[in-house]
């Protein structure tokens, strides 16, 4: 189960500034593209799961990674998530195969996609199709002890903002990291919708 805050930054000016307060504390940036997938006849979001895949490299390293991940029973009520999630990590090469061609998505060999076909009954026939996706910029710091991940996710619609940070004490996060935002005169809401959701709707929230 992972479990996170996840607070919503209202507009670019707010993710600037509290993107420069935090600098002290940077650690890495990641150039993320996600690519979700489903069978056909939406086998998966008929269970509340979604499959991505995700390729990223950070400024450190040019290496490019790739990780299929399933969640699944997600839940996001007063800015904290609570997901299933199962994650793999797979060769680039095969990621990118899998982009260009959905098909082939079936027939690697994973972990994750076994527990699709078996878990879930998604048919070896009908196979994945492409929903499309997004890329998302994500800077990492290490504030007080915590992993902040500060986000802008670049929609074809439109940007949103975001800061997460995971933990198995989510209300004392919540707590310090409102305290930390209103203090420094940022602007926030609780996040109402997953990135995929958002993705989903055609809109921001």
């Amino acid at each position: 189960m992972e479990v996170e805050v996840k607070l919503r930054l209202l507009d670019a000016a707010n993710h600037s500034l509290l993107k420069e307060i935090l600098s002290p504390f940077h650690l890495k940036k990641l150039n993320q593209k996600n690519v979700f997938y489903d069978s056909a006849n939406g086998v998966l979001a008929s269970q509340r799961a979604v499959l991505r895949l995700r390729s990223f490299n950070d400024n450190n390293d040019e290496s490019t990674r790739c990780v299929l991940s399933l969640k699944a029973k997600a839940v996001l009520i007063n800015g904290v998530s609570r997901v299933e999630e199962d994650e793999e990590e797979i060769e680039p090469l095969i990621g990118k195969q899998c982009v260009e061609e959905a098909s082939k998505l079936g027939s690697i060999e994973s972990r994750v996609i076994k527990r699709c076909k078996d878990e879930f009954g998604i048919d070896g026939e009908v196979g994945f199709v492409c929903l499309g996706g997004f890329e998302n910029v994500r800077e990492v710091y290490d504030w007080r002890g915590l992993k902040l991940e500060v986000d802008e996710s670049k929609f074809s619609f439109g940007v949103c903002y975001e800061v997460e940070c995971e933990s198995d004490d989510p209300e004392r996060v919540k707590r310090e990291l409102e305290g930390f935002l209103k203090e420094n005169g940022i602007d926030y809401k609780y996040s109402e919708m997953s990135k995929f959701a958002i993705f989903l709707a055609g809109k921001l929230p």
